[in-house]
């Protein structure tokens, strides 16, 4: 009886251990090849463009107040530098492995602005998007599509937006960015490629005349 007791208690005590250290748990939202939290964390650096930047050097003033020199090379080869660069402009920038090279640049203030395309239904009106600081972004002629917020992900412009009649869910698109310059903007999801504009603001006209200048004016 002793002896089957015994059994029984190193049995329990195997089990106890097999379920709590023989096997590691995924992490959450991890599909069971990687246990490493930190492949799933979003590698962008931000700060600002400093004043050492050259054509394939950005030297970034990063948010936690570190100075890096990171080489261009890689991304100037491949078009990944995106808006350009400007002393003082706030960058988005994926790294490499070493934090040395620059895969892909973002000028985040040359992203920021109102965005806009043909209606893709008749053509007739502009259709787009304002982005603005601070994640925040708002439609522009689009009753039906209530963006929330943007960010860059690992490169990747991210727009979060709720659809009318589709109750509180969420639409997330992830766009790659293909052009980034002064009046344009192309995004790529999948097969769809969607060519924005820099909406140019018509200004309001004025009441005010001026009259023609007359000899009389120059006159002491």
């Amino acid at each position: 009886m002793k002896k089957l007791l015994w059994i029984v208690m190193i049995a329990a005590v195997v089990v106890t251990i097999s379920s709590c250290g023989g096997k590691t748990q995924p992490v959450p939202f991890d599909d069971g090849d990687s246990t490493d939290m930190s492949a799933m964390q979003d590698p962008t650096i931000y700060g600002v463009c400093g004043e050492g930047s050259a054509m394939n050097t950005l030297q970034l003033v990063t948010d936690l107040g570190d100075t890096i020199q990171l080489d261009l090379t890689y991304a100037r080869e491949n078009n990944q530098v995106f808006g350009g660069l400007q002393a003082g402009d706030r960058m988005a920038v994926v790294p490499n492995a070493k934090k040395t090279e620059a895969l892909i640049v973002i000028n985040q203030v040359a992203l920021l602005g109102n965005w806009v395309m043909p209606n893709p239904l008749d053509g007739s009106d502009e259709v787009g998007f304002r982005i603005k600081e601070g994640g925040i972004v708002e439609g522009i002629e689009q009753s039906a599509l209530t963006y929330k917020t943007w960010r860059l992900v690992r490169g990747k412009l991210e727009l979060i937006s709720v659809r009318e009649g589709g109750g509180e869910e969420e639409e997330i698109g992830v766009y790659d960015i293909v052009t980034l310059s002064p009046d344009s903007l192309v995004l790529k999801e999948g097969d769809d490629l969607y060519e924005y504009g820099r909406q140019q603001l018509k200004k309001p006209d004025s009441d005010i005349k001026l009259e023609e200048a007359s000899e009389d004016d120059y006159k002491i």
